[in-house]
């Protein structure tokens, strides 16, 4: 019973706070765009990801808080599909848009004399594109499953796993062999650019903390740039997904191979499933003070429409 209680809890607060973490970053950075004269790339890659993330939480998050609570089965054949699907396309394109901020954030802070300096976007509209082809890539590779998700409330027996509301049915061996190389292909791609990235980061932010210390012995007043300070944001932005990624596929893998009691396992593995939708937006309120800045910004811009 304290156990069920504490799953309710956690669900629930990574649901809540999670929509509330998503929707202040995303608010945040659409005042900037809106009101800002540079339409930064940072700012919409940051927009796009709070908006995957709340996909994630409303898909993934809302059924398991629900269940968690005991509620009744509300998913048909056609709900169980859609928030499948919408789990597995949003966490792919959530893979694909974190590789891409960190790979745009690398190539802003490099030197003007870098060869990756001619990469930079030369305006923010040059990342849409990219939006479009991760949500085509992934809503394609996750259509094998919308032929092999029912509901519970069908009560089918040769349902193969368990997923809340909703069930997994055994897929043919051809299906697998397609669709597994095509998901380990966009991931290892997709990491491995953050990985390279981030790097270059941690290089790069090192460089500069020398340099500081440089200045501080030299007793003269340095300031840290706008870019470095973004940069050092998507850096922990990073390591935030990496930890939660890889714990997540650490458990996942644990739980084929293991014949003992699950239930405990497949909740931590739940948990972890959500964890970078949730606590992603909290690094980056942390980090660059977003909540104070996000109420400043929206009683400005409500203000100044009212005058108007």
């Amino acid at each position: 019973m304290f156990l069920k209680f504490i799953k309710q809890i956690v669900f629930l607060f990574m649901t809540v706070f999670g929509m509330l973490g998503n929707i202040s970053v995303s608010v945040n950075y659409m005042i900037s765009w809106c009101r800002g004269r540079e339409k930064k790339p940072i700012h919409l890659i940051l927009i796009h990801l709070a908006f995957t993330n709340i996909i994630m939480l409303l898909a993934n998050g809302l059924p398991k808080t629900m269940e968690a609570f005991g509620l009744r089965n509300f998913l048909d054949d056609i709900g169980c599909k859609i928030t499948i699907y919408l789990q597995r396309v949003a966490r792919g394109v959530s893979i694909c848009t974190s590789g891409l901020l960190t790979v745009v954030q690398a190539i802003i802070i490099s030197p003007r004399a870098s060869g990756w300096r001619r990469l930079r976007p030369q305006s923010a509209w040059h990342i849409l594109p990219f939006f479009s082809f991760f949500w085509i890539l992934n809503a394609l590779i996750g259509m094998n499953l919308i032929q092999s998700i029912r509901s519970t409330s069908l009560n089918i027996s040769q349902f193969k796993s368990e997923d809340g509301y909703c069930y997994f049915m055994s897929k043919s061996q051809k299906t697998k062999w397609i669709v597994l190389p095509l998901m380990v292909l966009r991931d290892a791609v997709f990491q491995g650019a953050m990985g390279g990235a981030s790097g270059y980061l941690i290089f790069f932010l090192h460089k500069h903390h020398q340099h500081v210390l440089h200045l501080q012995n030299s007793k003269l007043f340095y300031r840290t740039p706008p870019e470095l300070r973004a940069a050092q944001s998507v850096l922990l932005l990073m390591l935030c997904f990496v930890f939660f990624y890889w714990a997540d596929c650490a458990f996942s893998l644990f739980l084929s191979l293991s014949l003992a009691e699950k239930s405990l396992m497949l909740n931590v593995q739940k948990f972890l499933a959500l964890g970078y939708a949730t606590f992603s937006p909290l690094v980056l309120i942390h980090r660059d003070g977003l909540l104070p800045e996000c109420c400043e910004k929206l009683r400005n811009y409500l203000f100044h429409v009212s005058v108007q």
